[in-house]
């Protein structure tokens, strides 16, 4: 009994039949981060909390933020804010209708990319210039 021409093939696209591009990861890694931003909020309610509680609770928030695994987290999280902040910016001018043009689409996700790595460098740079560690 020969099967149908539609019951072989799936009923909806999946991943495994696109093409990988930078423009997909990167709408990916926005949802990422979107996720990330979400629970990083847990620990600026954290730094709040503890420094309204009093000298011993923000003690305890900054040995845990000043130890290398507290760093590593608010590096992620600092580079999660500003690459979000830089798609949704790419998202904007999409809003607007522009830059739609596909070498341009691509220069924009690279800008992304490259950009939000930049700015975190400069932004951790700037910051342990102004706390005298560098």
């Amino acid at each position: 009994m020969a099967q149908s021409p539609s019951a072989s093939r799936p009923l909806s696209p999946h991943l495994g039949i696109y093409r990988k591009m930078l423009t997909m990861m990167m709408s990916i890694v926005h949802r990422i981060t979107g996720g990330a931003l979400y629970f990083g909020t847990l620990l600026l309610a954290w730094w709040l909390v503890a420094a309204a509680s009093g000298a011993e609770a923000y003690e305890m928030f900054a040995t845990h933020a000043g130890a290398w695994y507290g760093q590593l987290v608010l590096l992620g999280y600092t580079w999660a804010l500003i690459h979000h902040m830089l798609g949704g910016l790419r998202h904007l001018v999409w809003d607007m209708g522009k830059g739609f043009n596909l070498r341009l689409v691509e220069w924009m996700a690279r800008g992304t990319v490259a950009g939000s790595i930049i700015l975190t460098i400069v932004t951790w740079a700037i910051a342990y210039q102004i706390m005298g560690a560098l």
